[in-house]
């Protein structure tokens, strides 16, 4: 099993950075392909980033060029640097572990852009 837990959200000014992280403990980190999802109040979860083993990336259309995804397996975390921040990328931001047909998830942190 994997524990995620994430860090680094809050309040950002449009224009402004944020870097997220999520600790993982409890397993083989380097082994599993991580992502960022996220949730808005009413809105349906949506990928943000995934990186694999590899360190392969993709990225929704909606992040490129704005958000970089990077994993330290040394130090078992995964981050998500997010610059020009806009108000739409306001939520929930959540860390995820998958290997095969196991997918383990964080509690959240919250990121919320307004002036």
């Amino acid at each position: 099993q994997v524990q995620l837990v994430e860090s680094g959200g809050g309040l950002v000014q449009p224009g402004g950075s944020l870097r997220l992280s999520c600790a993982a403990s409890g397993s083989i980190f380097s082994t599993y392909v991580m992502a960022w999802y996220r949730q808005a109040p009413g809105k349906q979860r949506e990928l943000v980033a995934r990186i694999t083993r590899g360190s392969s990336t993709i990225y929704a259309d909606f992040v490129k060029g704005r958000f970089t995804i990077s994993r330290d397996n040394a130090k078992n975390t995964l981050y998500l640097q997010m610059n020009s921040l806009k108000p739409e990328d306001t939520a929930v931001y959540l860390c995820n572990a998958a290997l095969g047909f196991d997918t383990y998830w964080g509690q959240g942190t919250q990121v919320t852009v307004s002036s």
